[in-house]
């Protein structure tokens, strides 16, 4: 069977930073694979893209430009942010605002974003939005562990209430950050 819309993908993969022999930054393992449910839009476009028509034991290697993984760093996504959005219960959690810490917000619509704390002050906390990845060309390689019809649960979303769409898989905890 070959990866297309609707499949389950289940594979294995190195990602590297600026090219083939780049910093390695990422790896899952046959013990850890990525599995995903193929065209759901929760990957890449062009990470997709490139693994479309590919079978079980077949192996990968490609890159992404910047442009067509997270995109450059776009400077209006730093921002200066009131310090006083943060008070819970009147005070501020200090740690959970110290320089280089993922902080989970939403914007003004509900969606949901990730800021890095770049620096804190009396009154403002400056916060990067761009993608941790911005600005940087991947490069992946790997293997195709296997391809498989989706099952209806995969397709019609978030069932089992972890919160998140179910592209992926329940056996060893679906990897977002849920304890599914």
């Amino acid at each position: 069977m070959k990866i297309g819309r609707n499949k389950f993908v289940s594979l294995t993969y190195q990602l590297r930073v600026n090219g083939a022999d780049g910093e390695m930054i990422e790896e899952t393992t046959v013990d850890a694979p990525l599995e995903f449910l193929f065209g759901a839009g929760r990957m890449i476009e062009m990470f997709e893209n490139k693994l479309e028509g590919m079978a079980a034991g077949e192996n990968f290697q490609f890159g992404l430009s910047s442009e067509e993984a997270y995109g450059e760093v776009n400077e209006d996504a730093v921002v200066d942010l009131p310090k006083n959005i943060f008070e819970v219960n009147g005070s501020v959690d200090e740690e959970m605002l110290a320089v280089g810490n993922t902080v989970p917000m939403q914007d003004a619509n509900g969606n949901r974003l990730n800021g890095i704390v770049l620096e804190v002050s009396d009154e403002v906390v400056k916060m990067d939005f761009n993608h941790p990845l911005a600005g940087d060309d991947l490069y992946f390689s790997g293997s195709i562990l296997s391809v498989r019809e989706a099952t209806e649960d995969e397709l019609v979303g978030d069932s089992c209430g972890c919160g998140h769409s179910h592209d992926h898989s329940h056996g060893g905890g679906c990897g977002s950050g849920c304890s599914c």
